[in-house]
């Protein structure tokens, strides 16, 4: 998994989102990321240092690829402002669902 930049995660994200399109799908997960990469040590072990401030985890990944980046507090507003210029870029294969009338509601009404 790379770890990127903000900025270089979007441009990253918006070249998988254009390979995706073709032919398959990408995920996109946010995590709460306290700034630890140990797992929780086992009892009787001090305890993990609790973070001052809690950072985000945004991680994308498609077939091949995973790219990952660490969002601080101060990061978030400009972050979410470019996350959602990219997906009211890329949400434009969108297809509206239909719904069906079960044959018993089609025929009281």
């Amino acid at each position: 998994m790379v770890l990127l930049d903000n900025s270089n995660f979007i441009l990253r994200l918006e070249k998988i989102a254009n390979a995706a399109k073709k032919d398959s799908s990408f995920t996109l997960t946010f995590k709460r990321y306290d700034g630890n990469d140990k797992p929780v040590p086992r009892e009787g072990r001090p305890p993990l240092p609790k973070p001052e401030t809690y950072m985000c985890l945004m991680r994308a990944q498609s077939k091949s690829q995973k790219i990952s980046t660490v969002v601080r507090q101060e990061d978030v507003p400009a972050m979410m402002g470019m996350y959602s210029q990219f997906m009211k870029s890329k949400m434009d294969g969108l297809k509206r669902v239909k719904k069906v009338k079960s044959k018993a509601k089609a025929t009281k009404g």
